[in-house]
């Protein structure tokens, strides 16, 4: 390609023919590309606002109600040129036809619609637009422009305005003059469907919005709860295994002469419980922040709970605590994660159900631990506060972890329940599957 090709098709391509190729590339678009499609309307859903209200009876028909508008208007566009007196048939059957084809092919009836509006007003002897006309073409436009987008709007209104002053000035007819009537009442009816298509585009972007970002926060809300339980179980994990290697190092001295076997065999303990303590640090390390300082007390266990009742106690909470079993002490990760749900279930019930009582109930059984927190419905003037529940789903997480199970809901009353059972190895169990029984490892608790 020489230069001065190469200029020619740069000044050809200027700003203002790419405004109107893009101009007439929408036109095309909307308008021109697939002219008969097949694009039947459906009915009304089921579940909408205006169909579930109704009674079962009428709500079956009523899914159609939009079908027998555009029908009835067809209807009307017949007995309207029917009762004009000259050309019945044209006049009144012509312009009805596009009316009815908007339920199926919206393109081609607009394109029909403009059709049958020369050919009824040279019928008629009255142009552009006589009354049957005039009516079908405006329903037209408002069915095509409700079934299609804002643009598709703007081209028919331009279009129609374009016949309208080329039917009224080219040719020697002397007719009757419905050109701005039609440009001003189409204009009216075509902004108003197309503000009505703007709203409800806004709404749906809204509604997916919504569903979207409570998606996204409850996912962020699920990872910040495992980072927590990360870093707990850390502290736990870590714990042990520096008292398992302090003990490993101190033991060869509480033995008079010890056997080389047995110092080996210590120091064996001492070096794998050093490196799966590094190893813990450096893989469960990345999930503190750089600002986190683990805490300097120990992790709150059930012993803690009577503390924690009173503290809630304080903000106005009545609690009543029943323990049912014989308590003992459990795994370091299952009091942990135990005293967590319920300190997250009475935080809720602070929230969410002001001025009601909780019941704590805690049930020590052979398999394993059951929890149960449930409050009334809220009483007083204090309104609850709003939430997304994101703490229900800290709670799943735990009981998950621990392969345990359960339930949230609403009771009979109002209020809120909140049963969990955390399932805890026994002795026997873990000490066939190679699990110290003290349950600091995870093998069945942590």
């Amino acid at each position: 390609m020489t230069e001065t090709q190469t200029k020619t098709k740069t000044k050809i391509r200027s700003p203002e023919f790419r405004v109107a190729a893009g101009v007439i590339g929408g036109l095309r678009q909307d308008l021109l590309r697939d002219v008969f499609a097949y694009r039947p309307l459906d009915p009304l859903p089921r579940d909408g606002r205006l169909i579930r209200r109704l009674p079962r009876r009428l709500g079956e028909p009523a899914v159609w109600i939009r079908h027998a508008l555009v029908l009835f208007a067809a209807l009307i566009t017949v007995l309207v040129g029917a009762g004009m007196g000259h050309g019945q048939f044209v006049v009144g059957v012509l312009p009805a036809i596009p009316v009815a084809m908007t339920l199926v092919r919206p393109v081609a009836a607009y394109w029909a619609s403009m059709a049958a509006t020369v050919v009824v007003g040279v019928v008629g002897n009255d142009v552009p637009w006589g009354p049957s006309s005039f009516f079908a073409h405006l329903v037209v436009m408002v069915v095509v422009a409700a079934r299609t987008r804002p643009r598709t709007a703007a081209w028919m209104w331009a279009l129609t305005a374009l016949l309208g002053i080329l039917m009224e000035n080219v040719g020697s007819w002397q007719y009757s003059t419905s050109t701005a009537p039609m440009i001003v009442t189409s204009a009216f009816a075509l902004l108003v469907v197309t503000m009505v298509q703007v709203r409800r585009e806004a709404q749906r972007e809204v509604t997916v919005q919504r569903t979207v970002t409570a998606v996204e926060r409850d996912r962020r809300t699920l990872l910040e709860e495992r980072t927590t339980i990360a870093r707990e179980l850390h502290d736990v994990v870590a714990h042990h295994m520096s008292v398992v290697a302090i003990q490993a190092e101190a033991a060869p001295y509480r033995v008079e002469n010890p056997p080389p076997e047995l110092e080996q065999a210590f120091l064996t303990i001492r070096e794998n419980a050093v490196a799966a303590l590094t190893e813990l640090r450096r893989v469960l390390g990345v999930v503190r922040a750089e600002d986190y300082e683990a805490p300097d007390a120990p992790q709150p266990t059930l012993a803690e709970l009577d503390r924690l009742l009173a503290n809630v106690g304080d903000a106005g909470l009545a609690t009543e605590k029943t323990v049912t079993g014989a308590v003992r002490e459990l795994p370091q990760g299952v009091e942990l994660s135990a005293y967590r749900i319920v300190q997250e279930a009475l935080s809720n019930t602070l929230r969410h159900a002001p001025g009601a009582t909780a019941k704590v109930e805690i049930g020590y059984v052979l398999g394993g631990l059951g929890l149960r927190v449930v409050n009334g419905p809220p009483t007083g003037l204090v309104k609850p506060s709003p939430g997304a529940g994101h703490g229900i789903t800290g709670m799943r997480e735990r009981v998950a972890m621990l392969d345990g199970e359960m339930t949230a809901e609403t009771t009979a009353d109002g209020g809120y329940e909140v049963t969990a059972f955390i399932p805890v190895q026994t002795v026997r169990e873990q000490a066939a599957d190679g699990t110290p029984s003290d349950g600091t490892l995870p093998g069945g608790a942590v």
